[in-house]
């Protein structure tokens, strides 16, 4: 895919799976690299938004390759507004789902929003951080209800006044759920447009996303179009598959690598990726040269492994997290440092082995905790416990032990 944008500077093509338009014209509207040579020509940074609805609590790392992409822009002198959906999450964006969302409060919106901030590094130095928040002029901070709240009738007529059913439905998530006799609901229609004119109201150069947002990408261009504005560019980035190798990365699938996770916790997961997602994984979340690759799998996927997680946690945690990762196959727990740490003080006493598993959230649920303490996966300290329903008294009796799941999860106890 890099030899499809050959012409473009490393920074902006590595990992970049869609540029649209991406004519050779000299037409700046039509053509990146003139409108990137005018800035540079004129002096005026571009202004690249990246919208993010705070649906969640937590970031993981698929998400990390748009707030990479970001701060490639904004190291290279340009402008990152990241817009903030408070208004749009609380319709839910309907992309990749089968039914419609649970509407938010605008109070969970806000919570959550300033959750997304601090791990992306607000109050940091850029040293320490995703994105720049502390370089004058290269980040706006932007909430959508700003301008969407005071939209009236008027005008939410006139968005959509610029959009069909028939577009709609050529929506891929649309049409499924309308072939399958699916609700949808009117209000999910307003969600690309509304996303549409955040580009019209920041007036945005570029917007990044996933490669499941061409459709609302391209509705910013049309809405630009009509409002007078120069359309911006769709810069868009592959959604990355997920630990298990085979679906994207989801909460809800539980294969993920929260950017907030301790170092141990990251690197453990990440060096049993799968051989075949090493590659991917090291070209989308690291700057590292690819052409310098061992042969040897196992040594790939420590070193992406090592990569990532310095990226996020720093390379002395990263060391120390694969120094313990290797303690813990071999077995030597009594030496290992930085073991994170989770309080028993939220566990009804007495307690059975399923309950404490999936209460400590190391599984999903009580039956997924049962079926890996069936499966042999549950160490406690060591010592493999093959009974669910294996009753603790007390907490006493569990205090600074290593409750393990696998071979990727684990946690000291604490009171």
């Amino acid at each position: 895919m890099l030899n499809k944008f050959k012409e473009l500077p490393e920074w902006i093509s590595r990992g970049l799976e869609d540029l649209f338009p991406d004519n050779k014209s000299d037409d700046t509207s039509q053509s990146f690299l003139k409108r990137l040579e005018l800035s540079s020509i004129e002096k005026k940074p571009l202004r690249v938004k990246l919208g993010i609805d705070p649906t969640g609590t937590d970031i993981h790392i698929g998400h990390s390759i748009l707030f990479r992409k970001l701060r490639a822009f904004q190291d290279a002198g340009h402008t990152a507004v990241l817009i903030i959906g408070d208004f749009t999450a609380r319709i839910g964006d309907p992309t990749g789902k089968s039914k419609t969302r649970v509407q938010l409060t605008s109070k969970e919106v806000e919570s959550n929003a300033i959750n997304y901030l601090k791990q992306l590094g607000q109050g940091k130095s850029p040293k320490e951080s995703i994105l720049d928040f502390a370089t004058p002029g290269r980040l706006e901070i932007r909430r959508n209800s700003e301008w969407l709240e005071k939209l009236d009738l008027s005008k939410v007529i006139e968005l959509l006044s610029n959009s069909t059913v028939g577009q709609m439905l050529a929506k891929e998530d649309f049409g499924n759920r309308y072939n399958s006799g699916t609700k949808i609901s009117l209000h999910e229609f307003l969600y690309p447009l509304l996303q549409g004119y955040d580009s019209v109201a920041i007036n945005s150069d570029i917007e990044i996303g996933g490669t499941d947002q061409k459709f609302n990408v391209a509705m910013g261009r049309d809405l630009q179009r009509y409002f007078g504005q120069k359309p911006q560019f769709g810069f868009l980035l592959p959604i990355l598959i997920g630990l298990d190798g085979s679906q994207k990365m989801s909460k809800s699938l539980g294969n993920t690598v929260g950017i907030n996770e301790d170092p141990l916790s990251m690197y453990s997961k990440l060096e049993k990726l799968p051989d075949e997602l090493v590659y991917t994984y090291l070209k989308l979340l690291t700057s590292e040269n690819l052409e310098n690759l061992s042969i040897k799998p196992r040594e790939n996927q420590k070193f992406m492994a090592l990569k990532i997680t310095s990226n996020f946690k720093g390379i002395e945690a990263a060391k120390k997290a694969q120094s313990n990762s290797e303690k813990l196959v071999l077995g030597s727990k009594d030496s290992l440092e930085e073991i994170p740490e989770s309080s028993l003080s939220e566990v009804n006493f007495p307690a059975k082995a399923f309950y404490l598993i999936s209460k400590m959230e190391l599984c999903s649920s009580s039956s997924e905790a049962r079926r890996q303490i069936l499966g042999g996966g549950v160490r406690i300290s060591g010592e493999k416990i093959i009974d669910p329903n294996l009753e603790f008294d007390n907490p006493e009796a569990l205090i600074g032990k290593i409750l393990q799941v696998g071979k990727k999860k684990f946690l000291r106890l604490s009171l």
